[in-house]
């Protein structure tokens, strides 16, 4: 019985049976007294936070290995990403009194899933072909470089890797070679190739797996961009300078007064002012020679009847009525 095992074995009579002495506990469990006293005591000390018992329950400690595992095989197998930002990780989440994650400790959990990941592929691959079940290959080839030069022939629909190898140069002969070696292991054949425009990989499908050449959708992509790159660039740039324009004159608008540009003697007060001072003119030519006003009651405006616009508390001159 494994560490984990003997602490999930102690946790859950810990709940059954609340607390309970060393020898209690010995006795429920079957562990001896020492392994007990040793066992709980590393529980004491994992116990710092809030969460810290969900770890200890079975369904804590399946969930917390997926966690691991997720993590290692996504960021660390695929990704590439450093041991240490993945210690800092679990780190942050408080999971380092739970699963080792110091950087050393976590590569040699990856070194491990890579292991059993290789593995497991390979027994499923020869259960594949013991029961009939390989179709052709929709292949893609191209190399990656990272410390070497790697060959890599992949399943497209699937993604699987069918076959990488570090290889020295990459010529028609090369990958003939290996493409060739892992099909007859396989016992199966390739519908048509995806790759790029390179000679030796066009030849490798035409010439050497006699199937399909084509291109790889990055390329068709790239050149389709180019089609309408331009026009597409012309439309953006007129409407980031109408873009512009508005933010302007909307900052102007919030700045300062409205003023409305309109065609001069149409604007809003242009019949209004040509009538003031049609108004204006007139009044000074009625009142410039007449002198009082009141001692000349025809002067004076007149209403709609015709009679005299008299001010209140005016009388008009004797005589006149």
């Amino acid at each position: 019985m494994g560490f984990w095992a003997k602490s999930l074995l102690i946790f859950k009579c810990l709940c059954d049976h609340g607390t309970q002495s060393l020898r209690q506990l010995a006795q429920q469990t079957g562990l001896a007294k020492s392994s007990v006293h040793r066992l709980t005591q590393a529980m004491e000390r994992r116990d710092v936070h809030p969460e810290s018992w969900v770890w200890e329950t079975e369904v804590g400690r399946r969930w917390l290995t997926r966690l691991v595992v997720a993590t290692l095989y996504t960021f660390g197998l695929k990704r590439g990403v450093g041991m240490g930002t993945i210690s800092e990780f679990f780190s942050r989440l408080r999971l380092e009194r739970q699963v080792g994650c110091s950087p050393s400790a976590l590569r040699g959990v990856m070194q491990a899933l890579e292991a059993a990941l290789l593995e497991t592929a390979g027994c499923w691959e020869k259960d594949g072909v013991a029961a009939g079940e390989v179709r052709e290959i929709i292949g893609a080839v191209d190399e990656t470089f990272l410390e070497q030069m790697i060959l890599v022939f992949q399943d497209v629909p699937t993604g699987y890797i069918v076959h990488e190898e570090v290889a020295d140069d990459r010529t028609y002969a090369t990958w003939k070679a290996v493409v060739d070696a892992r099909l007859t292991a396989l016992g199966t054949e390739v519908l048509y190739l995806v790759s790029d425009r390179a000679k030796a990989l066009i030849q490798l499908a035409e010439k050497g797996l006699e199937c399909l050449s084509m291109p790889d959708f990055f390329h068709v992509v790239h050149d389709l961009i180019k089609c309408y790159s331009l026009a597409l660039g012309r439309h953006l740039r007129h409407a980031q300078q109408e873009l512009k324009a508005a933010t302007e004159a909307l900052a102007r608008l919030r700045d300062g007064p409205m003023r409305l540009r309109m065609p001069p003697g149409q604007g809003v007060g242009g019949g209004a002012a040509r009538r003031g001072d049609a108004l204006g003119s007139s009044a000074l030519h009625v009142s410039a020679p007449l002198g009082n006003p009141l001692a000349h009651p025809a002067s004076l405006p007149h209403d709609g009847l015709g009679s005299p616009d008299l001010r209140r508390g005016c009388q008009p001159p004797a005589g006149d009525g």
